[in-house]
């Protein structure tokens, strides 16, 4: 048997209020609404560019259990500009060990950042 390939398609998140969700993805990264083309639910679809979506799925009395070794991604070219814009929205962030409004610089010299969207995701942006 030949071995498959894969690539990344989407990430699905339970969330509390959907809308408020969307408008906090919106807001942070500017992401289109796109069609929820796989049911009629109220579960609402993000674009992440190059075909990879955010799905955000409604649960507003679901338990959300977080931890930071838990969390997405997304790297972006002008990381200087990201941090002045979570500041700009008052949105905290952090390094890895949670002090707070400072990035972190890994070994291999990529800086990052983490913070918490509205159901306390957390969320990892760095440099290319």
């Amino acid at each position: 048997m030949k071995t498959p390939s894969f690539t990344f398609d989407h990430i699905a998140l339970s969330v509390k209020d959907v809308n408020e969700s969307i408008e906090f993805y919106q807001k942070v990264f500017q992401f289109n609404e796109i069609k929820n083309t796989a049911s009629g639910s109220k579960t609402r679809w993000l674009s992440l560019g190059e075909g990879k979506q955010l799905h955000l799925i409604p649960r507003p009395d679901f338990e959300i259990k977080i931890n930071k070794a838990a969390h997405f991604a997304l790297a972006t070219n002008d990381f200087e500009a990201f941090k002045n814009h979570l500041e700009a929205l008052k949105i905290n962030y952090s390094d890895w060990q949670n002090t707070p409004d400072k990035d972190y610089v890994r070994k291999d010299g990529i800086q990052q950042v983490y913070f918490q969207d509205l159901n306390g995701y957390w969320i990892e942006v760095n440099d290319l």
